[in-house]
């Protein structure tokens, strides 16, 4: 291999490149301490306490000083924490807060750090499926990808789902406040059922998924949020699950990750009911790839690699759509399925908000 003239280089475009990828190691540098000051409990330590000095930090915290000082000076440098020079001590701002200390935020960040970790965590994997062309099941992911995909659209869900998203179908809210059969499928952990379940008591809900850790959990999700009696979680798969007549059949972030999606339709457009309602929660995307040239499309495309398609792929790989699919190949693949009707009914900067009907 040839070594790359430098004279050849325009010193702009260098410095500019350069500077993007020291900033992008900064990040995930920064993601750790992050992750640790979430798990600690340093940020929720500091929320609506005003400046605090280190010390003071680590005792709220329970943790040693000296780490705990070397931590919050990193939180500085990444702007995530403001430092009082005078004073010498640190204030975790109300902004800051909302994103890094309040779980029940639209916007809290710290547990989407978990999906990186596990991709770091299945490098391997990941270079052999590239080497090899082989798929890797969602059930052999590390871990944290589980828990932190679920704690991250929990709380996105739990902004937009019932304010938001399903008044945007047509005659759908109606029906939720009447009493309507839903189908959540690919429901994870459970959290867009229970969601459901907690703001339409009249309804009943059944939640699939393949991974039989994810079904247990979303078990306890409900039990916890005291709506067993009527939001129940089974495993099966997208082309297969039991029931008729349902009135709204619901896909939250996953019919990308199916190795077959218009099998996965056409078992919805069967299992639905003649006036039912399909919502298609996908990944925000464009439909050309220089329209989707941004970080969270950047987001989307990386874990779409190593996560949505290689578990596709591993899935039987009929149709790889990845997470940046796009409205107009999401309608292409109902069209297929027998839907005549598809439109987006909204849009957010993380999801598409779509909907087919017979």
């Amino acid at each position: 291999m040839g070594t790359i003239q430098t004279k050849t280089l325009d010193k702009t475009k260098l410095d500019a490149l350069v500077g993007r990828v020291v900033g992008d190691l900064s990040a995930g540098y920064g993601g750790v301490m992050v992750s640790l000051g979430h798990r600690l409990g340093l940020y929720k330590a500091m929320a609506d306490r005003g400046p605090l000095t280190s010390r003071e930090i680590a005792s709220l915290a329970g943790c040693a000083e000296r780490y705990v000082r070397e931590w919050l000076n990193s939180q500085v440098a990444g702007g995530y924490v403001t430092y009082h020079a005078i004073s010498g001590t640190y204030e975790l701002a109300p902004e800051q807060a909302f994103v890094l200390a309040d779980e029940d935020s639209p916007v809290f960040i710290p547990n989407a750090w978990a999906t990186p970790a596990s991709m770091w965590a299945d490098e391997e994997k990941a270079v052999e499926a590239f080497r090899t062309g082989a798929g890797i099941p969602w059930g052999d992911h590390d871990g944290r990808l589980f828990c932190g995909v679920a704690s991250f659209y929990r709380n996105a869900y739990g902004a937009s789902l019932v304010p938001q998203w399903l008044p945007a179908l047509d005659g759908v809210i109606e029906k939720l406040k009447a009493g309507a059969l839903v189908a959540d499928v690919g429901c994870g952990h459970g959290h867009s059922t229970v969601l459901m379940a907690k703001a339409f008591p009249k309804s009943t809900f059944h939640g699939f998924d393949t991974h039989e850790k994810s079904v247990q959990e979303a078990r306890k999700v409900a039990s916890e949020a005291g709506v067993s009696d009527r939001a129940t979680f089974s495993t099966a798969r997208a082309e297969n699950y039991r029931g008729t007549g349902y009135d709204l059949i619901c896909f939250f972030d996953c019919l990308h990750d199916m190795g077959n999606p218009v099998a996965a339709a056409t078992h919805a457009a069967k299992a639905l009911a003649r006036d039912g309602t399909v919502m298609l929660v996908e990944p925000f995307a464009n439909d050309r790839l220089e329209d989707n040239i941004s970080p969270i499309g950047r987001i989307y495309y990386a874990a779409s690699t190593t996560i949505c398609c290689a578990h596709a792929i591993s899935d039987g790989g009929h149709t790889v759509l990845g997470a940046q699919a796009g409205a107009a190949r999401l309608a292409e693949i109902f069209r297929k399925a027998g839907f005549t009707r598809f439109r987006q009914a909204m849009q957010t900067p993380f999801n598409l908000i779509l909907e087919a009907r017979l």
